[in-house]
């Protein structure tokens, strides 16, 4: 699973950049809002985790930009001010959780976890399931009509991530960002090709009907066709 981090305090985003590391997920960082907020932009993260207080753009204003686009992606908001109101505010704003600093790195990490059930949109157990398709994310592993896929660690991610956003449109770049990180130096010709990989391998199990190329945008999971 991806985050996205925007801390603008260096050691303290060091810190949970590490545990989160340590923790197998994948972390994208930035420390000021308007860096935060093109990044965000770019959809490919699973959770954001946002400083109120930044330079450039207060995390608020951030949130709320980010929900008026209709981004949905949850958010947990960490800031220094311990004041009922300026937890309402965040809130209200959208955040889906808040943590006061200064936090212990566990309850981070479970509070992340919290969320993260959520994201995966009643997936039970660390399952995602559409059709004839599931992925286990825990053990990384893809499989198609119960049949164990045997697939690489780019071809999984790209597969758990066209589960994730199952019926929607994404783009070469989005797809390029996600699995390859945002500062790869990978052309979105790479994305073609692991498609083509991926849908090789969901071929004998006729499951390769799920992926839909979108001409000239890019790709999108869906059960039947357009």
């Amino acid at each position: 699973m991806r985050i996205l981090m925007v801390e603008d305090e260096r050691p303290l985003r060091d810190a949970i950049a590490t545990v989160l590391k340590e923790e197998a997920y994948q972390v994208d960082e930035a420390d000021n809002g308007l860096e935060g907020l093109y990044l965000a932009d770019q959809r490919i993260h699973d959770l954001i985790i946002l400083d109120i207080m930044l330079p450039g753009m207060d995390g608020v204003t951030v949130l709320k930009e980010l929900r008026e686009k209709g981004n949905a992606v949850p958010i947990l908001l960490l800031t220094a001010r311990d004041g009922v109101e300026d937890r309402v505010l965040g809130l209200d704003a959208g955040a889906d959780d808040y943590m006061i600093k200064p936090f212990a790195m566990r309850e981070l990490l479970a509070r992340l976890r919290v969320l993260m059930r959520r994201q995966l949109r009643g997936a039970k157990d660390g399952e995602l399931t559409y059709g004839s398709l599931s992925v286990k994310c825990h053990f990384m592993e893809g499989y198609a009509n119960g049949e164990a896929l045997k697939l690489t660690a780019k071809e999984f991610e790209l597969m758990e991530f066209l589960l994730l956003n199952r019926e929607q449109i994404l783009t070469k770049e989005q797809l390029l960002d996600r699995v390859w990180g945002i500062d790869s130096d990978a052309s979105p010709g790479v994305v073609d090709v692991y498609v083509h990989y991926l849908r090789k391998k969901l071929t004998p199990s006729g499951c390769d009907r799920y992926i839909h190329t979108i001409r000239g945008v890019g790709y999108m999971l869906k059960e039947r066709a357009q």
